[in-house]
């Protein structure tokens, strides 16, 4: 899909397309969406009485359905692009928001978690298709400006609660709908201005898609073992880290909230700088450097006071952030001609991951309990010793005599 405005001129940031900028912006709508549940469990879990196996089965319903259907949508937007599934995937987030401002009960919050899933699989296979047509020849920076506006949405969600002092769960379910119709109407303009539509976005041609099948096998499977080792990571923070605070350290809801939304917002910060570091330093190396730099910062938090537990929240999320677009672009430089698919097969192994993560964090923080839980997560990211075993980037020229 080739949307307006898509210079090719350098792709400093500063110059980067209004197109992109644009997706960003609704993609930061769309994970706002995402993360509105998960901000309001402890809300949630008070006044309706809800235990973490029932939050956590939300949260699978959720990802259950992100996992499943985004792959499909991938595939099917390789073989014929829909740019206006953009829109309707905001249509289907304002939908949930009507559904979510009707909710009493638990299979209430699960079918508004399902409608939740079905625009977050609608939107990201062809929105990340989108972001890197419209910063041809720099893919790292065209899917960490795209990450960025996801990255805002959620590091906003935290501060729902906050509204929710003010307003009723209602009311705010209604600004969150005016606000998804508003993202369908950005997304319908961009459709429009796009006269001549491309039948796809095109990979740079990469020494990567030559490899031997077996080797691309291998090399998908340890990129999904290292998004297994973010993801179930960040399953436990975005799900049990308030409730983790609330217990280890007896703060407030309100304070836990903000624990969590400066963590979501180093999130944010790491992952503006990622995707250029992308481009400049290659994928191993960054998706190594992401993952392997964090487990430190990871393995002491559970042990930190909680001055410093805020610092070492900050360090995790700076330095974990890039790791999603390097696994994603290298992923999609072993497939080249299937970005749609590699895009929702990824997106939708990240929502299998968190959702299965969240379910199964939920039985241990009911059998162990929320901190000894914490802790035992706390090792995932040692997990990125496996990008040792990924093939080298041969497109730099310090590794082109290397092998891969």
């Amino acid at each position: 899909m080739t949307l307006p405005f898509t210079s090719a001129r350098p792709a400093a940031l500063a110059g980067v397309a209004p197109a992109l900028w644009a997706i960003a912006l609704v993609h930061g709508l769309n994970d706002l969406f995402q993360a509105v549940l998960p901000a309001l469990y402890p809300l949630l879990q008070s006044r309706y009485a809800l235990s973490y196996s029932q939050i956590g089965l939300i949260t699978l319903v959720f990802h259950l359905v992100g996992s499943l259907c985004q792959p499909l949508v991938g595939w099917c937007t390789d073989r014929t692009p829909r740019p206006w599934l953009l829109p309707w995937a905001m249509l289907c987030m304002a939908a949930a928001m009507v559904l979510l401002a009707r909710a009493d009960s638990l299979p209430d919050f699960v079918l508004v978690a399902a409608t939740i899933g079905l625009g977050s699989s609608i939107f990201h296979p062809e929105g990340s298709r989108a972001a890197r047509s419209a910063s041809p020849g720099r893919p790292g920076l065209a899917q960490s400006v795209f990450q960025l506006g996801g990255n805002i949405g959620s590091a906003a969600a935290p501060l729902l609660l906050a509204s929710v002092l003010v307003l009723s769960l209602a009311q705010l379910a209604g600004w969150l709908c005016a606000l998804a119709l508003g993202g369908a109407w950005v997304l319908r303009r961009l459709q429009r201005a796009n006269a001549a539509r491309a039948q796809g976005t095109s990979n740079a041609p990469s020494a990567l898609g030559a490899l031997a099948p077996t080797a691309k096998t291998r090399a998908l499977v340890l990129l999904s073992l290292l998004v297994l080792s973010k993801y179930l990571y960040l399953a436990c923070i975005a799900n049990f880290y308030t409730f983790f605070l609330i217990e280890r350290f007896a703060v407030s809801i309100a304070q836990a909230q903000l624990y969590l939304f400066v963590f979501l917002l180093a999130i944010t910060l790491g992952s503006l700088v990622g995707g250029p570091l992308v481009d400049r330093l290659g994928r191993r190396r960054v998706i190594m450097l992401s993952i392997l730099g964090a487990c430190p910062f990871a393995l002491l938090l559970p042990y930190a006071s909680l001055p410093l537990a805020l610092g070492l929240s900050v360090l995790i999320g700076l330095i974990i952030a890039s790791a999603f677009a390097a696994i994603l672009l290298m992923a999609q430089d072993l497939l080249p001609g299937r970005s749609g698919l590699v895009a929702g097969a990824f997106f939708g192994l990240t929502f299998g991951i968190s959702g299965i993560g969240a379910a199964g964090l939920g039985l241990l923080a009911d059998r162990w309990g929320v901190v000894a839980t914490f802790c035992a997560a706390s090792g995932l990211p040692l997990l990125g010793l496996l990008a040792c075993w990924l093939p080298r980037d041969v497109s730099r020229p310090d590794d082109q005599e290397r092998r891969l």
